[in-house]
């Protein structure tokens, strides 16, 4: 098995081919479903074995970097600029890229505004070190 990581941007990637409004104007029934549809999609990856690791994020965070021995992190922001980059992802364990692929065409349907799919871009990264392709 491989795995690879499903990201979620909220901005970044292609221009979306169906255009939805940010999750906070959607109707609280559309984000119950919406919410309700990842889980059973995860519920179901984990049936076949896939499933590692899923999470949302919260649009808050701030940079950390090492300032030196003895001495605090550095922190910066929050940056309102790029706090909203990553809404979250989900981690698989799948035999082939091809089936990564797969996954990650099928999660790219969860619903939206009105049930509708939104057709969301994802960004498929395999982790490092890790073959894309089990032969055995």
């Amino acid at each position: 098995m491989a795995k690879y990581l499903l990201l979620k941007h909220y901005r970044g990637g292609p221009a979306p081919v169906v255009p939805f409004d940010p999750m906070d104007q959607w109707a609280p029934g559309e984000v119950d479903a919406h919410v309700q549809w990842m889980r059973d999609f995860a519920a179901k990856l984990e049936e076949t074995g896939e499933y590692v690791n899923d999470q949302a994020l919260s649009p808050e965070g701030t940079f950390v970097r090492y300032d030196g021995e003895g001495r605090p992190p550095v922190t910066d922001g929050p940056f309102a600029e790029t706090k909203d980059l990553i809404a979250g992802w989900l981690i698989i364990d799948v035999d082939s890229y091809q089936r990564a692929i797969e996954v990650a065409g099928e999660f790219s349907a969860a619903p939206g505004q009105g049930g509708k799919p939104i057709c969301e871009w994802l960004e498929v990264r395999p982790f490092y070190g890790s073959p894309s392709t089990i032969a055995e």
